[in-house]
């Protein structure tokens, strides 16, 4: 599969804004089942100053300096990726989840890719004890990792409703697994909980999903912006595999790697610090087109 993909951020200012410096995680992945093909960014007024670096996790992040006086703020960014991904079955043999935990405890790697740096809390999936519990109910002993994680992934789906006004990025974890509402951010972060509570390494990704779904098959939700899912260590020889709860679907072809991190935190597309506005207003389109 080959996409384009266009993701524009506008930020709009009550008051005029003198400076900006922002961070940008614009930049897909090539690795893990893609391929970036091209990319390029358009920032609207023109920055002073461009510097691009490589963040812990090998995501691509690009510091903007803006120092000319603005109303608006314009990120325009387009990427096309190829994408050859095959997912495994759920029901695919796969070690014992008891297995995986105590193996990834003592991996000495200290590396991105190590799973020992995804098993602790972070600074927005603290270890959950109820979320903890919650995914319990589908690990039983001995049970194999990939039949767990995805049964957790369905009852995520299952048990907690997509509701875009339900939170926001400050929202404790604690608030969304109560109320059982919010959006694929939430979902992620809470399938992280639970299977760090049980020792497991689970990462979070974000990404994108392509907009118009294949014939016959229902549009996912989250197509329309940055979406985000999780990565399971499953064992030395399965790796990392992809489950989306947001959609109940294992992570294929639908989707798109925008970066990796331990949350939300990590790999935010766009964050930083402005001076001078009292009120922002923020808004996202994001558009994933099959090309062949």
């Amino acid at each position: 599969m080959i996409y384009d993909i266009r993701h524009v951020t506008t930020y709009s200012y009550e008051t005029q804004v003198s400076f900006a410096r922002c961070s940008l995680r614009l930049v897909p992945l090539s690795g893990d089942g893609q391929e970036l093909i091209s990319h390029s960014v358009e920032i609207r007024p023109k920055p002073a100053e461009r510097t691009a670096r490589r963040d812990f996790f090998g995501t691509l992040t690009e510091s903007v300096l803006i120092e000319t006086a603005h109303r608006s703020l314009r990120i325009d960014s387009r990427s096309r990726v190829s994408v050859a991904r095959q997912a495994p079955a759920r029901d695919a043999a796969s070690p014992s989840w008891e297995s995986v935990r105590d193996i990834a405890f003592e991996v000495t790697s200290l590396g991105p890719a190590s799973p020992v740096g995804y098993v602790f809390a972070s600074a927005l999936v603290p270890l959950l004890r109820p979320a903890a519990e919650y995914a319990a109910g589908s690990f039983p002993q001995q049970g194999g990792i990939l039949a767990g994680a995805a049964d957790l992934m369905r009852r995520i789906r299952n048990d907690f409703k997509y509701d875009p006004k339900a939170t926001v990025i400050s929202t404790p974890l604690t608030e969304v697994f109560e109320k059982r509402h919010g959006v694929c951010q939430d979902f992620a972060h809470v399938m992280i909980a639970g299977l760090r509570g049980l020792g497991l390494p689970a990462a979070y990704v974000s990404g994108y999903l392509r907009t118009v779904p294949p014939p016959g098959q229902p549009r996912l939700q989250g197509a329309d912006a940055t979406h985000a899912w999780v990565s399971v260590w499953c064992g030395n020889e399965l790796g990392w595999i992809g489950f989306d709860p947001t959609n109940d679907l294992m992570v294929a072809n639908d989707h798109v790697i925008l970066a990796i991190g331990r949350d939300f935190a990590d790999v935010s597309p766009v964050d930083g610090v402005i001076v001078g506005a009292r009120k922002q207003n923020l808004n996202v389109a994001v558009d994933v087109l099959l090309v062949e």
